[in-house]
């Protein structure tokens, strides 16, 4: 794809090459994002950060990325806090915001919105999750983690083994990285879940159509043996009609210590989207894995920095500019712990 002045809506966009593309561009970033060098090459650049839905690591890593950048972050937080609130369309809103913007971010509950507002909007758009849909960015900062460690482990993504695991009927990152994996060869996919959260069928199709593995799992034990990868997911509350529903299901697959000691391999990587639940209902990823170093979790979370400057970058044409703009670091700054494999 032609990556300058264009709208990232859908995995659906990527080819395996552009995939590579915005990893490549990824792994120039890193100094910058470990503080270790200052780059100004977005200076005076605007990002419109929309999120009309609750976010943490999504929203704030995406104004992280552009700060980094050199540029500056403007931000609302929720429907009730914008026009929106008062019947605003979201046309009128996406023609007015982009004309304060350089480049938008936005989340939105209902599946299909964030297309209908860059369609409107004179500026390019990010999709930061529309409803049970698509979170492309998340996506590609969960393979770009899924590369990394492999490689740490001398292996590629191609053959790869993983089971996904939970609500994945309404987990978007799910559905956005199963999209991507399938530009991959040879990819075996457990997908562990209770009957009614399985992921949709046309995912499933899809991934048989390109020549994967897949291999539907209702008991987490038989689907967690032999893979490289598990990929955990909380209970989408917040996509139930009622609490009392989304309470069926908190809990059901729990991963901890004992059960990854007794049924994974010794090397399995650990991820999750975040967050995760660790309601003492939930602890669908156990506290007791903290000190596991296959934990990846917080390896994701500083990865979907290097990706979110990467798209910016690219969008806005300045990836092969950013080591021009480079400066010292002028501040004291601490010696982070990395979190490596």
């Amino acid at each position: 794809m032609i990556f300058k002045g264009s709208h990232i809506l859908s995995t659906d966009q990527f080819e395996r090459a552009d995939v590579e593309r915005i990893f490549e561009v990824a792994a120039e970033m890193r100094p910058y994002a470990q503080r270790k060098r200052i780059t100004r090459v977005l200076s005076g650049a605007i990002l419109g950060n929309m999120f009309f839905e609750p976010s943490t690591r999504t929203r704030i890593s995406f104004g992280c990325a552009f700060n980094l950048l050199g540029g500056e972050v403007r931000e609302t937080t929720e429907v009730k806090a914008s026009s929106l609130a008062k019947g605003e369309s979201l046309h009128d809103t996406a023609r007015v915001l982009s004309g304060y913007s350089d480049i938008i971010v936005m989340r939105h509950p209902e599946v299909g919105s964030v297309a209908e507002f860059a369609e409107a909007s004179r500026v390019p758009v990010i999709n930061g999750g529309d409803g049970p849909n698509e979170h492309p960015s998340q996506a590609l900062l969960d393979l770009y983690t899924v590369k990394q460690e492999m490689s740490a482990r001398g292996r590629d993504i191609d053959g790869l083994r993983i089971a996904l695991i939970g609500d994945l009927k309404n987990g978007r990152a799910v559905h956005s990285l199963c999209k991507l994996l399938g530009l991959f060869s040879g990819v075996q996919f457990k997908l562990v879940s209770p009957p009614q959260l399985e992921a949709p069928m046309a995912i499933v199709s899809e991934l048989l159509g390109k020549g994967h593995k897949v291999e539907v799992c209702h008991e987490l034990e038989e689907g967690i043996h032999h893979v490289d990868i598990l990929y955990v997911t909380r209970t989408q509350e917040e996509r139930f009609e009622s609490q009392e529903e989304a309470d069926q299901y908190r809990g059901l697959f729990r991963v901890n210590q004992s059960i990854y000691t007794e049924h994974c391999e010794p090397n399995t990587v650990i991820m999750h989207p975040l967050p995760r639940d660790s309601r003492s209902a939930a602890k669908e990823l156990d506290d007791d894995l903290n000190q596991n170093p296959n934990l990846a979790i917080f390896r994701q979370t500083d990865n979907g920095v290097l990706v979110r400057m990467a798209l910016f970058a690219l969008i806005l044409d300045v990836a092969e500019e950013v080591h021009n703009h480079a400066q010292p670091v002028t501040w004291y700054t601490a010696k982070r712990k990395p979190n490596l494999p």
